[in-house]
């Protein structure tokens, strides 16, 4: 199969791409791992964004929603509806296994289905949208490959009556802690910063300290994580080692890019920063005609690109491609 573009990674920003480089009359293809938008699927059941849904919307698709800020069921919605309106050429699960060069002009792309399938694609150009939420901020620590370790949070109810210890200070961490105490479970959070972190969402983080100084939360600033027992997490409070209880475990220290997939390809990665070498007037790598677009632009700081703004590099890309392949 040929087609004038690849993009790697179905969610917002690849989404936002595809619509792009369709609008310009390119040919191409969508490859998502999982379905669209996967990594929103696998947020919290109940996440409320960050963002208003205006500030979410891509295609010049509206995004209605009688609530302020959206929830992770109405984003699924809005993506799904904005897939089935573009009319995508979208493979879902389908994992792109290599990238390759097959001459001065042509890339070769290899995938396999979760069926275990294997296609193979060329492409002119390649998009890489595949975010950052699949390889978790590993603290690599004695204890931390046991069962009831999870980098990643669904709900508070399976843990309803059991000691839960929280690894982190941060949105994500902010967030798991609150949806464990509200199904009641008895809550440790673990933090190495001094004080409540500055990014955690202002209308979320009243509700939080609330908790913590009502005791319903139990929360220890300046600790450092030293081993996950079996039923116990024994860290470093300011020079002194501790243990509190845990039955379940939840690390919340955050995501990286898959900078090994970049490197493969020949994108050059800052070893401070994790980010990619590219033109942010383009989106283009050092790699000719190999793009970047959504939140892997940011590095390891996931911080610095959204969806809000990580949308509109798809329209970088299209209006260069558009220049060069037409």
């Amino acid at each position: 199969m040929k087609y004038d573009v690849c993009i790697i990674g179905g969610g917002p920003c690849g989404l936002s791409a595809a619509i792009s480089v369709k609008e310009k009359g390119l040919s191409y293809v969508v490859i998502e791992k999982g379905n669209i938008v996967e990594s929103i699927y696998n947020y919290p059941t109940h996440q409320t964004f960050f963002s208003t849904s205006e500030k979410l919307e891509i295609g010049n698709v509206p995004f209605v929603n009688e609530e302020r800020k959206p929830r992770r069921i109405h984003a699924l919605t809005y993506y799904r509806e904005v897939a089935k309106r573009k009319q995508l050429n979208i493979r879902t699960f389908e994992k792109v296994t290599e990238v390759q060069k097959k001459n001065n002009t042509i890339y070769y792309i290899r995938t396999k289905t979760a069926k275990d399938d294997i296609y193979e694609y060329e492409a002119k150009a390649v998009v890489i949208a595949t975010g950052y939420y699949d390889n978790p901020a590993y603290m690599n620590i004695p204890g931390e490959d046991q069962n009831h370790v999870f980098h990643y949070f669904k709900e508070g109810h399976p843990y309803y009556n059991k000691d839960v210890t929280v690894i982190g200070g941060k949105n994500s961490a902010v967030d798991t802690a609150l949806e464990l105490q509200k199904a009641g479970a008895r809550v440790t959070v673990l933090y190495r910063g001094e004080d409540y972190s500055k990014s955690v969402k202002p209308w979320v983080l009243p509700e939080f300290v609330s908790h913590v100084n009502s005791g319903k939360i139990s929360m220890h600033f300046q600790s450092n994580v030293l081993e996950i027992g079996k039923n116990t997490v024994t860290f470093d409070k300011k020079g002194n080692r501790e243990t509190v209880k845990a039955d379940f475990v939840f690390a919340m220290t955050g995501y990286h890019p898959d900078h090994d997939f970049l490197k493969k390809i020949g994108i050059l990665i800052d070893h401070e920063s994790g980010r990619p070498a590219y033109n942010p007037e383009s989106m283009e790598t050092n790699v000719k005609n190999v793009f970047i677009c959504g939140v892997i632009a940011a590095g390891n700081n996931a911080n610095e690109i959204f969806i809000e703004n990580g949308r509109f590099h798809g329209g970088l890309i299209a209006e260069t491609l558009a220049a060069s392949l037409l």
